[in-house]
C-alpha cells in the first residue's frame, strides 16, 4: 500500500542523510560534556573513548550500508530494514519501542534546549520555553520534511560558526596547557553530581557514548530519498567520518586550553575558552533543536511505515498522507506523544531507554547482515560489500555497550522488545514482501538433513507420524479428517496424494489444497499434490518410489478402505510395495454405524508369541507402530488403551500377562489396561470388552474377509497395522 503521490519531494544525500546525521552526532554532549570526559579520562583516555564509540557505530553503519544496497528499502529506516529481513513481527517489536524512544528523545532535546536558553535568560519560565520550542518543532515538521531540512541547513551554519570560533581561539593562543600534561591518562575524579568521589573509564564511556548514536537520523528518511541505496551509505559514512575528526580535534583543543580542574567543574568550559562564547551557546541551542527536529521527523516516518504495514491498531489512519505526501496523521499522533512526555518534566528515569533502544536497533541490523551472509542465498548480493567480521563486531560491541551503560535497564529494554514481539506474533500480520525467514528455515532444514542423513535409518527416538494419504474420493477424506489429525497432531504431517485421470476441468487439486489448509489451521502440517493416472495403485506406488530420495518423506501409508475400492487389485499392490519400501501401513475400515463412537477406549490386539514371551531386546515384532498410533490417539482423545492377547493354552497365560506388564513398563504407557484370554482368537474377538477402535497387526497377506469380519465381530471401526521396521515404542 502506498498513499504517497508521485510528486512528493525527494531529498539527495547531503540534505536527506548527511545533514541530519551529522547534526544529531554533533549534539549537546559535544558542547557540554566533552570537556568533562577529557578532564576525567585525560586526552589519551578521551581519544580511546571516542575511538571505541565511533568504531561501534561505524560497524553498524557498514552493516546498514550493506543491507540497504541489497533491498528496495521503504519508509521507516531501521524498522524497514529489519522487517524486510526478519518479518513484520520482528520489525514491529523493534519499531514500536524505537518509535516511543524517539519521542522521548525529542523531549530530552527540548529539555536540553531549555537549559541552554535559561543559561542566557534565567528569568524566563521553563515550561513556557518548552512549549514554545515544541510548537516550533512541530510546526516545521508538520508543514513538510523539506522545511525541516532547510531549517537544519541554517542550524548547520550556526554550528560551523561555533567551530570556527574555537579554531580562532586556538589560533589566538588559547592552547596554553603543556603538551606533555595533555597527552596523559586521566585520574577519573568524578563529577559535581557525585562530589568528585571517583569514576572509571567505562562510566565516562557511558556518559559520552550517546553522542555517537545518531547514525540512524538519515536512514529514518529512507522513504523520502531520491536514491536511498546510494544516499544512506554515502551520507551516513561521511557524517561519521567528519564528526569523528571534529570530536578528536575538539578533545585535543580543550585538553590544551583548560586545566583538569576547569574541565571537571565547568560544563560550559567551551563557552569560556572559545573566541566568541555566544556562538557556542548558539551552537548548543542549534544542536539540541536540530536533534529534536530530526527525531520528530524520523519518528513520524517510523509510525507511518508501521501504519502502512498494518502493524498497529488504526493503521489506515496512521498511513494517511497530505496532498504533498507528508505523513500528517502520524505526525499528529507523534506530536501528542511528545506533548504528554513534556508534562513529565523529568525524564532521568527513562532516559537510558533511549540510548539502549538505539543499541538494540544496531544489534538487530548486524544480526540481519550476519543471517544474510551465513545463508549464502543468491538474493544477497549487496552493492556495498563488507567483510564477515564487521557485523559480528558490531553485534558484540553493541551488546557490550548496552550492559556497560546500564545492565538493569538493558534487560528491561530487551524484555520490552520480546513482549512486543510476543504480542505481534499473535496478530497474524500479513507481510507485503518476502523476508529472509523462508531462506533461514530452509537452510536450517538443509543443515539438519545433511547432518542426519547418515543415520536416517535410525530415528526411532525422533519418530513422528508422517502420513501419505492417497485420495480419489474427497468425501471419504473428509470423513477421516479428525482421525488423521488425531494420529499426527501435534508434530506429524500429512501428505495428500490425489490420484485421478487427467481432465481439463479437474478441481481435485483445489479441493485437496483446501483440506490441507484446514489441517494446517488445526496445527498439523499438510501439503498436497495430484498424480494423473488411470491406475490407482500404480499412481500411489510411483509417488512412494519418487519420495524415497527425499529426506522428509512419509513413513506411513494410510489407506481408507471404502466400498468402491478393489481390495485385491488396487490396495494389496500398494501394501506390497509399501512393505518393500519399508513404509508403515495403516489400513482403516470405518464401521458404517458405530463410526468412532465416544473415543474413550482403544483395544490393541497382540498376537500369540507361542513361547517367545521374553522382552530382552528392541525387537518386539509387529507391535511398535500399533502401540505408537494407539498412544497418539490416547493423548488426543484423552482415552484409555487396552492391550489384549489370546493364547492357546493356560500354560502361556502367566507369561503373556508378564509380557504385557513388561511392555507397559518399558514403553512408558501409564493407565493401560490388559486382558489375556485362553482359547481361540475368533471366539474372544466378540467377547472382548467394547472399544471405539480396535487395532490389529497385519500379516503380509491380509484377506479381505478377515477385515470385514473383524469390523463386524467387534462392532467397531478397525485399524490394521504393519510396521516399517523403523519405529520403536521402547525408544
Amino acid at each position: 500500500m502506498d498513499n504517497q503521490p508521485k510528486n512528493i519531494k525527494k531529498f539527495n544525500t547531503f540534505g536527506g542523510v548527511f545533514t541530519p546525521t551529522l547534526l544529531t552526532i554533533l549534539g549537546v554532549i559535544m558542547y557540554l560534556r566533552l570537556g568533562w570526559v577529557v578532564g576525567n579520562a585525560g586526552l589519551l583516555g578521551a581519544w580511546l573513548i571516542i575511538l571505541i564509540s565511533f568504531l561501534i557505530t561505524l560497524c553498524t553503519a557498514l552493516s546498514m550500508s550493506a543491507i540497504t544496497t541489497n533491498i528496495r528499502i521503504g519508509a521507516g529506516g531501521a524498522y524497514a530494514i529489519v522487517s524486510q529481513a526478519l518479518g513484520l513481527e520482528v520489525g514491529g517489536s523493534l519499531g514500536i519501542p524505537r518509535y516511543i524512544s524517539q519521542g522521548l528523545a525529542v523531549t530530552m532535546y527540548i529539555f536540553g534546549f531549555r537549559e541552554g536558553w535559561l543559561g542566557i535568560f534565567p528569568e524566563h519560565n521553563a515550561f513556557l520555553v518548552d512549549i514554545i520550542v515544541f510548537a516550533s518543532l512541530f510546526t516545521i515538521a508538520y508543514i513538510s520534511a523539506n522545511l525541516a531540512i532547510k531549517t537544519q541547513f541554517i542550524i548547520m551554519g550556526i554550528i560551523v560558526l561555533s567551530l570556527i570560533s574555537i579554531v580562532i581561539a586556538a589560533y589566538n593562543g588559547s592552547m596554553e596547557q603543556p603538551l606533555s600534561d595533555s597527552l596523559s591518562w586521566g585520574s577519573f575524579k568524578g563529577s559535581l553530581e557525585n562530589g568528585f568521589n571517583g569514576s572509571n573509564f567505562w562510566i565516562v564511556f557511558a556518559v559520552f557514548f550517546p553522542a555517537a548514536t545518531g547514525i540512524m537520523a538519515g536512514a529514518n528518511m529512507s522513504g523520502e530519498l531520491k536514491n536511498p541505496k546510494q544516499s544512506i551509505p554515502t551520507g551516513t559514512l561521511w557524517a561519521i567520518g567528519v564528526s569523528f575528526v571534529i570530536y578528536m580535534l575538539l578533545a585535543f583543543w580543550i585538553s590544551r586550553s583548560a586545566s583538569e580542574e576547569e574541565l571537571l567543574t565547568n560544563y560550559y568550559i567551551m563557552v569560556d575558552k572559545a573566541y566568541i562564547g555566544p556562538l557556542i551557546i548558539a551552537g548548543i541551542l542549534g544542536a539540541t533543536f536540530s536533534s529534536a527536529l530530526a527525531s520528530i521527523v524520523g519518528s513520524s516516518r517510523i509510525l507511518f511505515a508501521m501504519g502502512e504495514h498494518k502493524v498497529l491498531p488504526y493503521s489506515t489512519m496512521l498511513a494517511g498522507t497530505s496532498k504533498n505526501g507528508q505523513p500528517r496523521n502520524a505526525m499528529i499522533v507523534t506530536g501528542v506523544l511528545i506533548f504528554f512526555t513534556l508534562l513529565l518534566r523529568n525524564l532521568n528515569a527513562v532516559a537510558p531507554l533511549v540510548t539502549l533502544f538505539f543499541l538494540i536497533t544496531y544489534a538487530m541490523i548486524n544480526i540481519v547482515v550476519i543471517i544474510e551472509q551465513r545463508l549464502g542465498l543468491i538474493s544477497y548480493r549487496p552493492i556495498f560489500k563488507i567483510h564477515r567480521w564487521v557485523p559480528w563486531f558490531g553485534l558484540i560491541s553493541s551488546i557490550f555497550a548496552m550492559f556497560i551503560i546500564n545492565p538493569s535497564v538493558s534487560l528491561i529494554s530487551i524484555a520490552i522488545v520480546l513482549m512486543v514481539y510476543w504480542y505481534l506474533s499473535r496478530q497474524n500480520l500479513e507481510t507485503p514482501f518476502e523476508d529472509v525467514r523462508s531462506g533461514l528455515f530452509v537452510s536450517f532444514a538443509e543443515w539438519a538433513a545433511k547432518h542426519t542423513w547418515g543415520m536416517k535409518k535410525m530415528q526411532q527416538r525422533a519418530w513422528k507420524a508422517n502420513l501419505m494419504v492417497p485420495v480419489r474420493d474427497v468425501n471419504g477424506l473428509k470423513g477421516t479428517f479428525e482421525f488423521l489429525r488425531n494420529i499426527t497432531n501435534p508434530k506429524g504431517s500429512i501428505k495428500l496424494l490425489g490420484i485421478e485421470p487427467f481432465t481439463e476441468n479437474s478441481i481435485l487439486a483445489e479441493q485437496l489444497e483446501s483440506i490441507s489448509a484446514s489441517f494446517r489451521n488445526k496445527g498439523v502440517f499438510s501439503s498436497s499434490t495430484v498424480i494423473h493416472t488411470s491406475e490407482f495403485s500404480k499412481g500411489i506406488n510411483y509417488g512412494s518410489q519418487a519420495l524415497q530420495g527425499a529426506f522428509f518423506r512419509p513413513n506411513i501409508m494410510f489407506l481408507n478402505l471404502q466400498d468402491h475400492d478393489d481390495y485385491d487389485n488396487e490396495l494389496k499392490p500398494v501394501m506390497k510395495e509399501s512393505i518393500r519400501l519399508e513404509i508403515g501401513i495403516l489400513l482403516f475400515n470405518l464401521h458404517t454405524t458405530a463410526l468412532l463412537g465416544q473415543r474413550n477406549t482403544i483395544n490393541v490386539w497382540i498376537s500369540d508369541r507361542k513361547g517367545n514371551w521374553q522382552l530382552d531386546g528392541w525387537d518386539i515384532g509387529n507391535l511398535d507402530l500399533s502401540i505408537l498410533v494407539a498412544y497418539k490417539l490416547k493423548m488426543n482423545w484423552k482415552a484409555k488403551i487396552r492391550l489384549i492377547t489370546v493364547v492357546d493354552t493356560s500354560d502361556e497365560e502367566e507369561n503373556a500377562s508378564n509380557f504385557l506388564n513388561s511392555l507397559i513398563n518399558l514403553a512408558r504407557l501409564p493407565e493401560t489396561l490388559t486382558e489375556v484370554y485362553v482359547g481361540q482368537f475368533n471366539e474372544f474377538v466378540m467377547q472382548a470388552p467394547t472399544a471405539d477402535l480396535n487395532i490389529f497387526g497385519m500379516q503380509d497377506t491380509l484377506p479381505y474377509d478377515f477385515i470385514k469380519n473383524m469390523s463386524s465381530k467387534t462392532n467397531s471401526s478397525c485399524l490394521f497395522v504393519r510396521d516399517s521396521g523403523h519405529e520403536s515404542i521402547l525408544a
